[in-house]
């Protein structure tokens, strides 16, 4: 199944995301400040909540700065047999193009093997189109981010463009349209700015959102529910509230029930 095809499937019993940003000092017990360790870990929190989620998203710089990039690769092979059908999302928000950006694709999709990957649209569609080469892969762009520098450039009115949009809503126009040749694309909206998402579906009504920052961020997961709609996949996702749900023994049970009160909040 196409990456879209396996959120469609999922996403009406689940729309929880685990985000997987492994942080050797904050893991439990004995593990603690072991990054050999970092695999250990995740694939506990895997095991634990993989009934409950429509995706897991590893941010590859916990990985990579710890020279855990093998961890990296074993972990989604081992989400791959435990949780066949679940998507992986490599939280990896890369923005280069040419062949730089074809090394980086072949980097997420065929070492890691990634089912998408979250992406810079900042150089245009040079940035994102070596990626759509891989028939069935998803490309998730980062539309309207909840960092308070994101104003920066994305609510910016473009004055050469019809009607003049704010640069977020430009981006999910050619999102929705353009952009989107083989139905493989998907966008980055932050939890915390309910009202760019109600606006964000109103421009791409079939794109799969991706909204990170429900749980330790704050994002309210009743109202992104309610901006986003019902028609095409919501994918939340929460990180350290599930990791971090407890620093004992128990960290892996802790963690399922957190995911699970927050699977039951976004239904």
């Amino acid at each position: 199944m196409s990456f879209v095809a396996q959120l469609q499937a999922l996403t009406p019993q689940s729309r929880l995301c685990v985000g997987l940003d492994p942080e050797p000092g904050k893991l439990p017990g004995a593990w603690a400040g072991d990054a050999r360790k970092i695999f250990d870990f995740c694939a506990a929190i895997v095991d634990a909540t993989q009934d409950l989620v429509c995706a897991f998203k590893p941010q590859i710089a916990y990985f990579a700065a710890h020279r855990a990039e093998d961890q990296l690769e074993q972990l989604i092979a081992h989400i791959h047999e435990v949780a066949p059908g679940v998507p992986v999302i490599l939280d990896a928000k890369r923005g280069d193009i040419g062949s730089t950006a074809e090394q980086y694709a072949r980097e997420v999709f065929e070492r890691y093997q990634a089912d998408a990957v979250t992406l810079s649209p900042f150089m245009g569609f040079d940035s994102v189109e070596p990626y759509l080469a891989y028939e069935g892969k998803g490309a998730i762009l980062l539309c309207r981010t909840s960092n308070k520098g994101g104003d920066d450039w994305q609510m910016q009115r473009l004055a050469d463009v019809p009607g003049q949009p704010r640069l977020f809503e430009h981006l999910a126009h050619l999102g929705e349209t353009r952009w989107n040749r083989n139905g493989q694309l998907g966008l980055v909206v932050g939890a915390t700015y309910p009202a760019e998402i109600a606006r964000v579906r109103e421009l791409a009504p079939t794109l799969p959102l991706l909204v990170p920052g429900v749980g330790a961020q704050g994002g309210d997961a009743a109202a992104v529910v309610q901006a986003a709609g019902r028609a095409a996949p919501l994918v939340v996702s929460s990180s350290r509230a599930i990791l971090y749900a407890s620093r004992g023994d128990d960290f892996a049970e802790r963690a399922r029930a957190v995911a699970e009160a927050t699977r039951r909040s976004l239904l």
